[in-house]
């Protein structure tokens, strides 16, 4: 598949920002806004992302919102969209993380093209038709954009870069958890850091067990096992989880 039919497709698909958690991590700033409006060399984090998908033909958006909505709603209001054509996702009535805010959108995701999820606090310069053009080729249930980089849990790949478990290298919690003191599985695992982007065949809805407040890795976990997650290694290209005060000014050093 070339990069043409990539870029043809991408029009067709819809992206999900996940902007609303309560970036207790970016406080100050999230004690008065949400982090999705954090702003690095004067765009916020979600001006640059919807600019970041635009950028790959990905016109149509759902934000989710509950930490300051307001401020969120009136950003896009104000600006067009940035750009967008853009649905909002409403918790405000209580938070979801990643997975069931993700169900909750499920209405403005079906259909027959995979979409992307992708948190608001990350940048990147991630070749998303690469990562596209990869999960078309391979077809799994979802592909996950991952790094090397250090971290305290990490995603585990198989030798064909197939998710097989997850860690935490501080507590050494792994899953899954091996039962009954059964051995060790002679899989070699890679671990490797994930970063924050999905793209996502939405026949995942009709898989996923889980209800309300739930995280996207536990649902990857828990159908793992018969359906095809897949990493996509994007090491060589620029990253920052935009997370914290500090991270910020790192931030508007690599992205003008």
């Amino acid at each position: 598949m070339n990069s043409a039919s990539t870029n043809l497709l991408a029009k067709d698909m819809r992206a999900m920002i996940l902007a609303a958690g309560l970036g207790s991590r970016l406080k100050p700033w999230t004690d008065h806004h949400p982090k999705a409006l954090a702003i690095v060399n004067g765009k916020s984090l979600l001006q640059r992302n919807i600019k970041y998908l635009r950028s790959f033909g990905i016109t149509s958006i759902v934000v989710n919102v509950h930490h300051f909505a307001e401020q969120v709603l009136d950003a896009l209001e104000k600006n067009d969209g940035f750009g967008c054509d853009y649905i909002i996702s409403d918790e405000r009535e209580e938070v979801l993380e990643t997975g069931g805010g993700l169900v909750k959108a499920q209405p403005y995701l079906v259909g027959n093209a995979p979409f992307v999820l992708m948190n608001v606090d990350i940048l990147t310069d991630l070749n998303l038709g690469a990562m596209l053009q990869n999960h078309l080729e391979h077809a799994p249930l979802a592909t996950l954009a991952t790094r090397n980089r250090e971290t305290s849990r990490y995603l585990l790949f198989d030798d064909e870069d197939r998710l097989c478990g997850w860690k935490n290298i501080k507590t050494g919690e792994e899953k899954p958890a091996l039962q009954n003191g059964a051995e060790e599985p002679a899989i070699v695992k890679h671990p490797k850091a994930f970063s924050g982007i999905h793209i996502i065949d939405p026949k995942i809805f009709s898989l996923v067990k889980q209800e309300g407040k739930f995280s996207m890795i536990d649902v990857y976990l828990d159908l793992m096992a018969d359906h095809t997650i897949r990493s996509f290694d994007h090491t060589g290209s620029r990253f920052i989880d935009v997370g914290k005060p500090e991270s910020v000014l790192a931030a508007e050093q690599m992205f003008i």
